[in-house]
């Protein structure tokens, strides 16, 4: 998220004078929404030396099946618990529940900061 400040006012009702002006370093970025579709990703420096693949759009998970690792596609996202609206849009983020050749997986990795898909098979009831 961008840095919006915070309140201008305490929880009294009282005004809050700011102590300093915004700084580069708490500056954020616009989330990554990592859509179901051929596999686009994007580099983005990251704080030190290093540097953050973020997943724009993939169709292929990593399924822990079994104790064994398979790669499975991604046909659609079923359930998701940050924002009911990125199932309509088939958003993926850590915690959603996809729908793959597998089965239904729930998502473990951070797409938009790792750049890849890792998920574990959900017991269906």
């Amino acid at each position: 998220m961008k840095d919006q400040g915070g309140s201008t006012r305490k929880r009294t009702g009282g005004r809050l004078r700011p102590s300093h002006k915004k700084k580069k370093h708490e500056l954020g970025r616009e989330p990554t929404e990592t859509t179901v579709g051929e596999q686009r990703l994007r580099t983005t420096d990251a704080r030190g030396n290093t540097q953050k693949v973020r997943a724009l759009s993939t169709d292929v998970a990593s399924v822990a099946v079994d104790g064994e690792t398979v790669q499975a596609e991604i046909e659609d996202v079923v359930e998701n618990d940050a924002n009911p609206n990125y199932v309509r849009r088939n958003i993926i983020t850590k915690g959603a529940i996809i729908e793959t050749s597998e089965g239904r997986a729930r998502v473990t990795s951070r797409p938009g900061q790792t750049g890849n898909v890792n998920a574990v098979l959900v017991d269906e009831e």
